[in-house]
């Protein structure tokens, strides 16, 4: 299913804290730009996917771009956690012709207007007895959910504040070269990782946390023969997958057996490789959805990049900065590019697939972008 469709347009807007702007403006601005980037018009889109979280509604979406018709609509479920699956979704409707050209897309003024880090600003009707049955233990923001749940995996591996710091200082080391990103031209020294105040202690600094970002971020997918007759670089999906196991949620996942691991991770990555036939040492790039620092040691080993508490020694050695065996966000990452619910890590996969990435790395033609519950394998043909 997913080998017939490939991302043949990206488009962005800028990344800032305070846009001034509606969050419809700034979604039809980067539809416009990734539409163009495809080579089609408005009228060639007949298919619509985003988050259950995104506010812009796909008829005025559609208005607004004046697309004629649709064919095919869809969400995924919550935000980040689902970032990829928004690609599955796309990528099955393209192989079964319910549509050809389908627009993805992710806006919100996640700084200037509900900030998701504060206490109870991302709460929605969905989700809000959950939260209220947790918020009665203190638990009322996702540092204080996460900070709870990564707890026991520091612990069990000897993980420390200074092993996760090095993972931040290498993403920002992109991001000071990436000029896209927010911390452009902003290195930041282990010194001063540890400088920054706690948040959730001895789990989480403030700069273990994504940033709040007010921005938009949109793609096209499109049937493989119709990028294969452009001129760019093709940039096929050879699998997207997402998986959920009995008993897991979406951010208070306390009900596993084992919270030193990711079950629902490591069933995920095991999929992947079997429905695309490539391993991890064929992986010339990868995206980590970090939201927090700690899911990047604990991602390299739930996909096979190191063996469980090899995490950190993979991080320290340099092993995913310049020049190491496996890059890892090299626009800077959530924590230093900016946070859009995690599709700006898409577009760095995309960009270095076509060769035009900031940071680029020598030859890739394989890219991976992961979070917890999907994931997605990128090549370049």
């Amino acid at each position: 299913m997913t080998g017939q469709a490939a991302i043949t347009g990206i488009g962005q807007t800028e990344f800032t804290k305070a846009s001034g702007r509606t969050v419809l403006s700034q979604c039809v601005e980067a539809s416009t730009k990734a539409i163009r980037d495809a080579g089609l018009e408005p009228a060639d889109i007949d298919g619509i996917i985003t988050y259950t979280f995104d506010t812009n509604d796909e008829i005025a979406v559609q208005r607004s771009l004046r697309i004629p018709e649709l064919r095919w609509t869809s969400r995924t479920p919550f935000g980040g956690e689902l970032s990829y699956a928004t690609f599955q979704l796309a990528a099955a409707a393209v192989a079964s012709g319910a549509a050809n050209h389908v627009l993805i897309y992710r806006a919100f003024n996640e700084r200037s207007e509900a900030r998701f880090g504060q206490p109870n600003a991302n709460a929605q009707a969905a989700d809000l007895e959950q939260r209220e049955f947790y918020r009665g233990f203190g638990l009322n923001t996702p540092a204080q959910v996460y900070g709870l749940w990564y707890r026991p995996y520091l612990d069990r591996y000897g993980v420390t504040s200074a092993d996760l710091g090095a993972y931040v200082v290498q993403a920002r080391d992109y991001a000071a070269t990436n000029p896209l990103a927010w911390f452009h031209n902003r290195p930041l020294t282990l010194e001063e990782h540890q400088a920054s105040r706690w948040i959730v202690e001895p789990v989480l600094r403030k700069l273990d946390c994504c940033m709040e970002t007010d921005g938009g971020i949109a793609f096209i997918v499109s049937f493989l023969s119709h990028a294969r007759a452009s001129t760019r670089p093709v940039v096929r999906i050879l699998a997207a997958e997402q998986l959920w196991l009995h008993g897991s949620e979406v951010m208070y996942n306390y009900y596993q057996p084992d919270l030193t691991a990711q079950a629902s991770t490591e069933r995920l990555a095991a999929n992947l490789w079997r429905a695309s036939g490539l391993s991890p040492a064929e992986i010339d790039v990868m995206t980590i959805y970090e939201n927090f620092s700690p899911i990047v040691p604990m991602s390299l080993e739930a996909y096979g990049f190191c063996k469980p508490g090899e995490g950190r020694e993979l991080i320290n050695s340099g092993g995913i900065g310049r020049g190491g065996v496996i890059p890892v966000n090299t626009n800077g990452g959530l924590l230093g590019e900016a946070y859009i619910h995690g599709l700006n890590n898409v577009t760095e996969a995309v960009r270095q697939l076509r060769g035009s990435a900031a940071n680029q790395v020598a030859g890739a033609r394989t890219a991976l972008v992961t979070g917890r519950h999907c994931a997605m394998l990128l090549a370049r043909e």
